[in-house]
């Protein structure tokens, strides 16, 4: 074993259950059970896959005790009836072959059944809910709208039944009668989901517990639920089975909810109880977009941390962190004993192979998340998870990567993410593969894309490590021609040459004081990155719209001036386009000090964003001081300043001392239709297909590998 990482890779303990290490694939809905609830082949191999990558335990994300009721994704696991036990035994074998544990995470959704609206049934509550007025939903497109019953227009209205006597016994029975059928599935334990809003949340939660008898009022009462079920699994299970907690640490956004204080106090209320672990996690107020990002997914990097370490000190059994957490600082923290396991959710859908990159020494090897919220957002419109740049997560049943029976030579022509990812897919099928780029680097637009948003550099570095250590031939500085491509003697082309930007047709889009997308980012480049925006034809652009001096571009120090001197951005920018590129470059220039306006046509903006970190980066605009304009029409450039027509058919004009045009990029099959009139065959991939940012250039690049 390596001596790095130590901590995390040590076995642990929860009750009577060993684990071979400390890293837990976190419980996640992700809507991959066949039809009614059960498991079927998607689920297994998706699981199989994380136990064959190493981890030492999965928890079964929302697994319905209740099943149809208390539902909230059309296809989570069931475990409401003996009939779900095959499936789960199954799963469990296929688990524990690698030597990975398998636990279910015990569910029952209450207030945020969305299943138990969409299909006319109660929604079971312990008392009348404070309705929260927010802008959540106004972060949603229209088509995402319309993709679930209970957002936008013509959603129907809940029906809401405040749980009695007989019902609160009828839930206990759910969670107990499940527990047993776990048990009898051959898993290892169970996880009583207590947080996130569902059922036994809202008993614990003073904000959501108006009751006056004993289930409501004091913490004792609010717990009381909680203790009946651990004790009725118990009495099913007996002492030995592990069974554990997931308990909120927090209600972020709402003042009267769960208190950390509160947690501590519930810790110690399960422990006494008999449970054998508590996970820690947290809620939000759901009607706030930016704390959908906040809480239990967080964007900021260790946010639960502080609160797990005051939960470890509360109790003495085991406890579960999780949070967008590194592996090398979990270790850290394991070490200090500020808590027991790592749960993971994100990066183990970018890459299940994690825990063993870990063990063999390798941790430059695991395919990074990039926090773009791609996985997450699939659930809010009711759609299987899957991942931006793990093109396998959810389909690991039908995009194994079997060797070829007959290998090729495959030309690639672009070396962008699509390009990349397919020669790296190629080589694993046992083809022969050239990468044809260019320019002097791959990366293609990914390499803009990592200044404003940081996380997608390490993406970038992964996947240029992946080719520089396979046997993939790069040709750089290099422009495919079929002619070249025939004396190659090449099988098959793929052509990820991108997208084409052209400047979109604006009136006084010719002006000094205006720049296209491109030339912004190469502006970006120049001041960081000046061996790398010298080489662009957008920096060429600019320095003669600017009138450098003609040998600038020949020396770093002089780019890197000419991006601050010669070019200097006003104080006031108007950015055409609200876009993901729009919207990522408003950002980065709010931040430093730019006083930004966003225009566009469209009725809503963020396109290109997933849902959840289009609805955080609103929000972040907004508190950066950024106007957004949408249903502009007849947009214009003047003398410093940009007319249009509001939504009101009211002409309004913008005085501005710099615009940015970030709209114009569209498919350009150009160069591949060339190369099929020459005879080749050829395919094509990525944004030359049409703007399909990173998940669609890695999506297009693994189905097509599976092709050839």
């Amino acid at each position: 074993m390596t001596t790095n990482f130590s901590h995390i890779l040590s076995p642990g303990q929860i009750g009577s259950m060993t684990v071979k290490n400390r890293m837990i694939v976190t419980a996640m809905g992700v809507n991959f059970a066949d039809e009614g609830g059960f498991v079927g082949e998607r689920l297994m191999a998706y699981h199989e896959k994380q136990a064959e990558g190493g981890v030492g335990l999965i928890v079964l994300g929302v697994t319905g005790v209740g099943w149809p009721s208390g539902g909230n994704l059309p296809r989570q696991i069931a475990i409401s009836d003996d009939k779900f036990i095959p499936g789960l035994k199954a799963l469990a074998d296929r688990v524990h072959k690698h030597g990975a544990k398998v636990a279910a995470q015990l569910h029952h959704g209450g207030l945020v059944s969305v299943q138990d609206t969409a299909e006319g049934r109660p929604l079971w509550i312990p008392s009348y809910p404070t309705m929260k007025q927010g802008n959540f939903t106004e972060s949603f497109l229209e088509e995402e709208l319309a993709r679930n019953p209970a957002f936008g227009a013509g959603a129907p209205a809940p029906q809401l039944h405040i749980v009695s006597h007989d019902d609160i016994k009828q839930v206990v029975e759910w969670f107990a009668a499940g527990a047993e059928r776990a048990k009898k599935a051959g898993l290892d334990g169970v996880e009583i989901h207590a947080g996130h809003g569902y059922i036994i949340s809202e008993f614990i939660s003073p904000l959501t517990n108006n009751r006056d008898d004993e289930y409501g009022g004091s913490l004792e009462n609010r717990t009381r639920i909680l203790r009946e079920i651990i004790a009725a699994i118990r009495d099913r299970v007996g002492n030995d089975f592990p069974l554990w907690v997931k308990l909120d640490s927090g209600e972020f956004g709402l003042e009267e909810g769960i208190s950390l204080t509160d947690a501590k106090a519930t810790a110690r209320i399960v422990e006494q109880a008999g449970a054998d672990a508590i996970t820690v996690t947290s809620y939000h107020d759901t009607s706030k977009g930016w704390l959908h990002s906040e809480s239990n997914i967080p964007h900021p990097p260790e946010r639960m941390i502080p609160n797990a370490i005051a939960m470890k000190s509360a109790v003495s059994i085991p406890v579960i962190a999780s949070g967008r957490v590194e592996p090398k600082s979990a270790d850290k923290h394991i070490g200090q004993g500020h808590f027991d396991f790592l749960g993971m959710g994100r990066k183990l859908l970018a890459d299940p192979g994690l825990p063993n990159k870990l063990l063999a020494g390798k941790p430059e090897q695991i395919r990074p998340c990039i926090y773009c919220y791609c996985c997450v957002s699939q659930i809010y419109t009711l759609d299987s998870t899957k991942c931006a740049v793990n093109p396998e997560t959810g389909r690991e049943f039908d995009r194994k990567l079997i060797a070829s029976d007959h290998s090729k030579h495959i030309a690639v022509v672009g070396g962008g993410p699509g390009g990349l990812e397919a020669a790296r897919r190629l080589i694993l099928r046992g083809h022969r593969v050239t990468l044809i780029e260019k320019s002097a680097r791959l990366g293609g637009t990914l390499q803009f894309a990592s200044i404003a948003y940081e996380p997608n550099e390490q993406l970038l570095n992964w996947l240029r490590l992946q080719i520089k250590q396979s046997p993939v031939e790069v040709l750089l500085n290099t422009t495919a021609t079929s002619d070249m491509l025939k004396r190659l003697d090449v099988d098959e082309v793929v052509v990820a040459s991108g997208a084409i930007r052209n400047m979109p047709d604006i009136p006084g889009n010719d002006q000094d004081f205006v720049f296209s997308g491109d030339e912004m980012r190469a502006l970006v480049l120049a001041e960081d990155h000046p061996e790398l925006a010298r080489k662009t034809s957008s920096f060429t652009r600019l320095m003669t719209k600017a009138g450098a001096l003609t040998g600038i571009s020949k020396n770093p120090s002089l780019v890197r001036l000419a991006s601050k001197f010669w070019l200097p951005l006003g104080k006031r920018i108007t950015i055409i386009g609200a876009e993901l590129v729009g919207l990522e470059l408003a950002e980065f220039l709010a931040e430093r000090n730019h006083q930004v306006t966003v225009v566009d046509s469209a009725k809503k903006p963020g396109k290109g964003l997933f849902v959840v970190r289009r609805a955080r980066l609103l929000d972040e605009l907004n508190d950066l001081g950024v106007n957004l304009l949408n249903l502009a029409t007849d947009i214009s450039i003047g003398d410093h300043n940009v007319s249009y027509t509001n939504y009101r058919g009211q002409q309004r004009c913008l005085d501005t001392d710099t615009v940015i045009v970030a709209q114009g990029a569209t498919g350009d099959t150009s160069v591949a239709e060339q190369f099929q009139r020459d005879g080749l065959t050829v395919h094509t991939i990525g944004d030359c297909n049409g703007v399909s940012y990173i998940e669609g250039a890695i999506e297009s690049a693994a189905e097509l590998a599976l092709t050839i």
